[in-house]
Parts: C-alpha cells; sequence; structure tokens
C-alpha cells in the first residue's frame, strides 16, 4: 500500500540514540518532520542534518519536532549525534521495519547492502496526516526544504 499526502501516517516504535524507546503516536499534537537517510558519518547526511540542526529554532517556532532516521545502530547514531552536535532525535531503524512501511528502503544499496533507507522526508500534522511526501531514489540528493518550510507555514 503506498503512502498518500492527507492519509494517516503509518504508527511505528524503535530506540532513539539514547536508548530510549520512541514511538510515533508520543508525538500527537505536534507537527512531525522524519527525515530518513541512508548512513551517518556520511558527507551528504551529515550536509542535510547539520542544515537542520542550524535552523531548529525555525521547526520548534511551528511546533515542529524533527526526527532523523536512519538504519544504523543506536551506537552509532549517538556517536554521530554527540559529533555533529545534532539537536534532534535520531531513531534507529537496525530492523529496517520502518523504512519498509514508509517506502523508504532502497531493496539493495551500495556495495550489497540490503534495508538501507533511502533519503526521505515526510512532514506530518498535529493530527497524525501526512501533508508532504520526498523519497529520493539518489542519495546524494537533499529534499527540498524550502517547499517543506512551505507547507509547514501553511499548517500553522
Amino acid at each position: 500500500m503506498s503512502l498518500n499526502i492527507n492519509h494517516p501516517a503509518p504508527l511505528f516504535e524503535s530506540f532513539n540514540s539514547e536508548k530510549q524507546p520512541f514511538s510515533l503516536e508520543q508525538l500527537k499534537g505536534k507537527n512531525v518532520l522524519l527525515l530518513f537517510f541512508p548512513a551517518a558519518f556520511t558527507s551528504t547526511c551529515t550536509k542535510e542534518l547539520c542544515s537542520v540542526r542550524d535552523n531548529l529554532s525555525y521547526y520548534n517556532n511551528l511546533n515542529c519536532t524533527v526526527i532523523g532516521i536512519s538504519t544504523d545502530t543506536i551506537y552509532s547514531l549517538a556517536k554521530y549525534k554527540e559529533e555533529q552536535k545534532l539537536n534532534f532525535q535520531l531513531v534507529s531503524d537496525f530492523n529496517k521495519e520502518i523504512g519498509k512501511i514508509y517506502h523508504a528502503q532502497y531493496e539493495l544499496f551500495g556495495l550489497g547492502m540490503k534495508g538501507i533507507t533511502k533519503r526521505a522526508a515526510f512532514l506530518i500534522d498535529k493530527n497524525g496526516i501526512l501533508r508532504y511526501i520526498e523519497v529520493l531514489e539518489n542519495a546524494g540528493e537533499i529534499p527540498d526544504f524550502n517547499k517543506i518550510k512551505s507547507v509547514l507555514d501553511n499548517l500553522s
């Protein structure tokens, strides 16, 4: 089943880089920006997430919680978050379940890796409804943050 704008966002549970349980449902009542990224410590992922880090006040001011998701372990994500001084949660999809339900997963990535998350952005409103979907096939591209911000501005 494909995901569509104006439909409910699939719920999921996992753990964040602080080893704490995380569920999308716990953020109901807030806008949420899910940013799937292929791998911590890579150049494009670092560029994307550091850009969000540097503009986090914009999202916070619009009652939007940013969550980064990758198939990295919680330990790798914790080190990455520390080194890059990321100021938002990173959630592990190590079991490759979240990317699958969001259709943001490569069947085969470089060097024969399977199930790595694609670079993708999903904006979910405070009622749990998908308002923006962008799944990129090319891991070297970054989501269109101007479009994301435009949609987010209209939610406020």
